[in-house]
């Protein structure tokens, strides 16, 4: 189980990762047509591409304006630089996007960026526009779940899986069971039974598949499962006693279809479309429930605000950090005269008081001793040191729109209460300390 895990958290973080980035890139504009982007899918050659970008640098040579060629073929040169970095295309294929975009000041910057996607992306693209293109991320985000189906009817079962629009057909088999008999006397019984007993052979086989096919390590490795069919099978399958007890809660819908084998597989996926996207919408909303009864329990194993966030992270108590994706704070680390690292953790309406970089002792300003970092990045390297784990929330239901306008945005669930005040009064004490220890010197 724990193996699962992390792979799942990792997986957060790269959409998040990715959900920034095309946020960034959507809103970037260059000036003119200079903005590169170019997705390359996976098993594809980089000379192909070399060559095609080797293409486009002749072709762009022809354009009038100087200014606007000169941009062009500086965005190809460093688009070509980028691919010499790989001898071959990476497993999951290979996104870039290069160019020249203005900033709010008007000025101008040179955008470089490579990276292979945390999944395959089976698209091929190559656009040189006044904007870049991230249609082809997009989709990457979409579908970061992956659904089960199993559709049954009196002809036969068929197990599939789908994640984003991709569908992959597991296994399939096909029954044949008797038909029902009008014939009258005591065999009409007999057959009856034998039509029952047959049946019941077929739901427990498709039950055992389904176990055999939907659960791995002990629990379920699909995010939801869809049960369709034509017949009844489908609702009595649900309802068996057969049907694996780790898979019965993950039945999501339970939809008709007018035929079986694919054609029931592709009318299903059709069909329950709107409830496998609210899919992470609930899991989502379970989590911040969850974090909720915490705090009305009243137990004391929850934290909110960036301070009590940290103070509790630093004493290694967070168990599940959970943190608004779209969180705008910047952390400083600075040095005090008396050389202290002070950390800051500020809005971007704090950003503008110069007074909260000046040193406490000397109201001289500080000296900052790394680059301003976005504190969900800073977050996103470093959560494990703290040994808890990451989940990111969107303010998109009511309960993560409370934890973003109530809570800030930030908060945890602890493994064990902790007097976060009691923390506070000993920092406050440490620092006055400390400073009656300078005046003494």
């Amino acid at each position: 189980m724990s193996g699962q895990t992390p792979s799942q958290e990792e997986q957060n973080i790269q959409i998040w990762k990715v959900k920034k980035l095309v946020k960034s890139l959507d809103n970037a504009r260059g000036a003119g047509t200079s903005m590169i982007s170019l997705v390359i899918p996976p098993k594809s050659q980089v000379s192909q591409f070399s060559n095609m970008l080797t293409q486009e640098y002749g072709t762009a040579s022809n354009i009038k304006s100087r200014v606007n060629r000169l941009s062009v073929l500086a965005a190809i040169t460093s688009t070509q630089q980028r691919l010499k970095l790989y001898n071959r295309i990476p497993p999951n294929g290979l996104v870039v996007y290069c160019g020249t975009v203005l900033t709010d000041e008007g000025k101008e910057k040179k955008v470089n960026i490579s990276f292979e996607p945390f999944k395959p992306i089976n698209t091929s693209l190559y656009l040189c526009d006044n904007k870049f293109h991230t249609e082809a991320l997009s989709e990457l985000l979409e579908s970061d779940a992956s659904f089960g189906f199993i559709i049954m009817d009196g002809n036969g079962a068929l197990f599939g899986t789908l994640s984003g629009n991709t569908r992959n057909i597991i296994h399939k088999f096909s029954v044949d069971l008797p038909k029902k008999h009008g014939r009258g006397g005591q065999s009409a019984l007999r057959f009856a039974r034998l039509r029952e007993e047959a049946r019941h052979n077929y739901v427990r086989k498709v039950a055992e598949l389904a176990t055999q096919h939907f659960i791995t390590d002990n629990k379920c490795n699909v995010a939801g499962l869809v049960l369709a069919g034509s017949a009844d099978f489908k609702t009595e399958l649900g309802q068996s006693d057969m049907f694996d007890y780790r898979l019965a809660p993950k039945v999501i819908r339970t939809v008709d279809v007018s035929y079986g084998g694919e054609n029931g597989f592709n009318q299903a996926i059709e069909l329950s479309a709107e409830s496998l996207q609210n899919v992470k919408f609930v899991q989502e909303k379970k989590l911040i429930q969850k974090y909720f009864d915490e705090i009305s329990l009243e137990t004391g194993k929850y934290c909110f605000g960036v301070g009590d966030t940290f103070k509790a992270l630093d004493a290694g108590a967070v168990e599940t950090l959970i943190v608004w994706e779209n969180l705008e704070l910047t952390r400083y680390t600075l040095k005090d005269s008396e050389a202290r690292e002070i950390v800051l953790m500020l809005t971007p309406a704090q950003e503008k008081e110069t007074d909260r970089f000046k040193d406490a002792a000397t109201g001289e300003p500080m000296e900052q001793t790394a680059e301003p970092m976005p504190l969900l990045e800073w977050i996103a390297e470093n959560y494990q040191q703290f040994g808890c784990s990451l989940e990111f929330v969107s303010d998109r239901s009511q309960e993560g729109m409370q934890f973003v306008r109530g809570f800030g945005g930030i908060g945890g669930v602890l493994r064990y209460q902790l007097d976060l005040q009691l923390l506070n009064e000993l920092d406050e004490d440490e620092s006055e300390f400390l400073s009656d220890d300078s005046d003494d010197e």
